[in-house]
């Protein structure tokens, strides 16, 4: 059986280390990762699933806010994004977002976020860290929940962004203990979630690793059904 194809994307140039361990979770699961570029011209494959990758802060222009920080941004990067993410959802591939991609998916439904945290801040630290230091409140009945179970959940920190309004048909299924959006999720669309923490330096824990496998399950479902749709038209 064909493994499902799974596109990584990610800056032209950097963060190979985290792109490293998001391709060797999906090929632990049964996928083969291929990693996409703003120079790259190989978007018309057919993936299967999409993992949008962490970075840079994302354009305020793209949410029609002014800058309030010092920018870092990756246009090119931000446009690939968008285009690869417009691309998935017409075709409703299953798509996971970290972080960034997370932000960008929200921005992409229209939503918006908060450029600066540290003056939401109260009972939890600006600190960055790979380490699963903070804590997750998953809301009940949601797929985040179903995935990693109820209640809380420790997570890691590597952002100074985060969502502020929720994009159409997005549900906020995560929060930490200052109520920032930690995780967000489209109920109807079969497997679309955005997740603020980095699940790929938590692979020795079963919780986190469940998100890459519910991934690869999902593309492998929707590749069988590509298959079984093209033989069909070829018959």
């Amino acid at each position: 059986m064909a493994r499902p194809l799974i596109a990584i994307t990610g800056p032209e140039k950097g963060a190979a280390g985290p792109r490293a361990l998001v391709a060797g979770a999906v090929r632990w699961y049964g996928g083969k990762p291929v990693h996409i570029r703003p120079s790259d011209r190989s978007l018309q494959h057919h993936y299967d699933g999409v993992v949008i990758t962490g970075g840079h802060d994302v354009n305020p222009a793209l949410y029609a806010a002014e800058p309030e920080v010092e920018p870092l941004h990756d246009t090119e990067r931000d446009a690939l994004e968008m285009h690869v993410i417009e691309l998935s959802l017409a075709r409703r591939l299953p798509i996971l977002g970290i972080c960034r991609g997370a932000q960008l998916l929200n921005v992409f439904r229209g939503g918006s976020l908060f450029q600066e945290l540290r003056s939401r801040r109260r009972r939890t630290s600006n600190r960055w860290t790979v380490l699963p230091l903070k804590r997750l409140h998953v809301e009940s009945g949601s797929m985040l929940a179903r995935l990693v179970g109820d209640g809380t959940q420790r997570i890691n920190s590597l952002h100074n962004q985060a969502i502020d309004r929720a994009g159409e048909g997005l549900r906020i299924s995560g929060r930490d203990l200052d109520g920032i959006v930690q995780a967000i999720e489209d109920p109807d669309y079969g497997f679309l979630l955005g997740v603020q923490w980095h699940p790929e330096f938590l692979l020795p824990m079963v919780t986190h690793r469940a998100l890459f496998k519910a991934l690869v399950d999902s593309a492998r479902q929707y590749a069988d059904t590509r298959r079984a749709r093209e033989n069909g038209h070829n018959t």
